[in-house]
Order: C-alpha cells, then sequence, then structure tokens
C-alpha cells in the first residue's frame, strides 16, 4: 500500500472522528495514530529506542561562546 494511500485512511478516519465525534474524538484518534505510527516503526526496524534519548550534537553551545 502506497504513502498516499495510507494518509488518505488517515485523513478520512480523522475526519469522520471529527464530524461525528467531535473536536475530543478528532484528538483521541490522532493520538492513538501517531502512537501506532512509531510503534510500527519501532517493529519494522527503522526506529530504535535510543533515537528518543540521544542528545543533538550540532554544536550550539560552542557557537554561544
Amino acid at each position: 500500500m502506497s504513502m498516499a494511500v495510507v494518509g488518505l485512511l488517515a485523513g478520512m478516519a480523522l475526519g469522520f472522528a471529527g464530524y461525528f465525534g467531535g473536536f475530543g474524538a478528532f484528538v483521541l484518534v490522532a493520538a492513538l495514530g501517531a502512537i501506532g505510527f512509531v510503534a510500527g516503526r519501532f517493529l519494522d526496524g527503522g526506529l530504535e529506542a535510543g533515537d528518543f534519548f540521544r542528545t543533538r550534537s550540532d554544536g550550539r553551545d560552542e557557537r554561544r561562546r
């Protein structure tokens, strides 16, 4: 299934939740979709647990001095 079809289905689910359930249902569906996306990426191996806890080392502190 292409990413365009997945995006279409996600948009339709959010639209139905917003229309029939109100804003609270819209936020709940969006949050659960995001959690499911992260869990799927983690189980596929495209995401590692260390990615959430790794600090950025882009040299910001050195540039301030």
